[in-house]
């Protein structure tokens, strides 16, 4: 009723008023939906009794204000201008936001460990940065100012800064019966769930205005700041963890004098490395995909659908795949993850390169949903290998580290395809290049890992 009454007030016309019903309607609907359809995914195995069910609404609630604002930043950076000028538009916001991301990426983990007594408190204060962002950028969305693009990277950075913490918190509210590997699969589903219900609501709201969404995402992040501090006092331990880097370095002396070896990710065995470095390339491929079929599809539509219909076939086709990916990825977790992820980038290379012979409209569709399953089973996998070969001393922290890893892989792969003609066989071609690529620098290693067992944490 707050839209209705919002819209009322301002002397709106009979059309816009009925417009603002409408959505406030749906708002209500969808809401009450994805609420009741969260809490049976959530609560199911124990996870209420130990507060993970809170962990998984507060990661739906981040999903969908940020959907809010990808609808806002799509109309106005993508939609509203010609395919050239989009594609300028696209890049210099990859450039003005992904390049200082890619320097603070490193430093939020190591920022967060420091502080691992107030991640309510870090939660909490990322989704009200969300909320002042979002109310900030309402205000110039409409002109495409550069005021949007700082606004844009704060946005990122908070979210990012918020999936650090949620992954040190998700261990200390397991439950006995859900593995580490589950929970992540069930938070990922529940984002996708969020971000699946939100996309209409904040398409309806945009029908009104462009600034729209933006009131809807500060709406929801302010929400979600004050959920935060429903999550249990056990989040805020930090007992028994130590702090993981990307390669083993020399730490304090120990009573003989002799250095210690901090943990890294080299130091725990070669099949989480080659596993996140086969990740980095089906992120990659993510990116490239999501940026190349986003321009392409808008200039060329394939089987004689219009570009609004080609595009969402394409969304619709990746984000089924990627949620198949965590259902079949979550059952197949203990089921030697290393052939996982070999097999995987096989069957995405396969397709690519099969999708590249024949273009078309089932082709693009089965290369957004390969694409999705892929990356959803990949990532899964390596969660599995970091939960048996990582020290439970440092595997919250890898968690973290790795995933900023594949954060960045995407942002490469995107540039990539933002640069690459507009020509249907281009993409995919390049995607199956990529893919070849990781599939030379990985298999072999992967495959021995599996063969061996465990090759189990080195001395560290």
């Amino acid at each position: 009723m707050p839209i209705v009454d919002a819209v009322r007030i301002s002397g709106a016309a009979g059309p816009v008023r009925r417009a603002g019903r409408s959505v406030a309607r749906g708002m209500s609907r969808s809401g009450r939906g994805m609420r009741s359809l969260v809490r049976r995914l959530s609560h199911a195995q124990g996870a209420g009794e130990t507060g993970l069910a809170k962990l998984l609404e507060l990661q739906a609630i981040s999903s969908a204000g940020d959907m809010m604002i990808t609808i806002a930043l799509a109309s106005t950076v993508f939609f509203s201008v010609p395919t050239g000028e989009a594609r300028n538009r696209v890049a210099l916001y990859l450039l003005i936001t992904m390049a200082p991301f890619a320097l603070l990426a490193p430093v939020i983990g190591p920022l967060l460990d420091r502080v691992p007594h107030g991640r309510r408190a870090a939660m909490a204060g990322s989704m009200m940065a969300r909320a002042v962002l979002a109310w900030s950028m309402s205000t110039v969305v409409s002109s495409n100012s550069l005021e949007l693009y700082p606004a844009a990277l704060g946005v990122l950075v908070a979210s990012k800064a918020n999936g650090v913490v949620r992954s040190a918190v998700v261990p200390r509210l397991l439950p006995p019966r859900i593995s580490l590997v589950k929970a992540n699969s069930r938070m990922t589903l529940s984002g996708l769930l969020a971000t699946a219900l939100a996309a209409p609501v904040g398409g309806l709201l945009h029908l009104i205005g462009p600034q729209w969404p933006l009131y809807g995402a500060f709406v929801i992040f302010g929400l979600g700041a004050l959920a935060c501090f429903s999550l249990p006092h056990t989040v805020d331990s930090a007992r028994g963890e130590r702090k993981a880097v990307l390669h083993a370095d020399d730490g304090p002396a120990d009573r003989t004098g002799r250095a210690r070896r901090r943990p890294g990710l080299r130091t725990v065995g070669s099949s989480v490395l080659f596993a996140l470095q086969a990740n980095c390339g089906l992120r990659g491929i993510s990116g490239l995909l999501t940026f190349f079929l986003a321009f392409t599809l808008r200039e060329h539509p394939v089987g004689g659908l219009s570009a609004a219909a080609s595009l969402g076939l394409v969304a619709v086709a990746a984000g089924g795949g990627n949620a198949f990916g965590n259902v079949l990825g979550a059952w197949l977790r203990s089921r030697a993850p290393e052939v996982i992820i070999t097999t995987v980038q096989f069957v995405v290379l396969g397709t690519l390169v099969v999708t590249a012979l024949g273009y078309g409209v089932v082709a693009v569709a089965v290369a957004a949903a390969v694409t999705g399953l892929t990356q959803a089973m990949g990532k899964l996998s390596l969660d599995a290998l970091i939960q048996r070969d990582v020290p439970e001393a440092v595997r919250t922290s890898a968690f973290a580290r790795s995933e900023t890893v594949l954060q960045l892989a995407w942002v490469v792969g995107g540039g990539i395809g933002i640069v690459l003609p507009l020509y249907g066989v281009w993409g995919l071609s390049v995607g199956a290049g990529v893919i070849a690529v990781g599939v030379t620098l990985t298999a072999r290693g992967l495959l021995a890992a599996a063969r061996h067992g465990s090759m189990g944490p080195r001395a560290v």
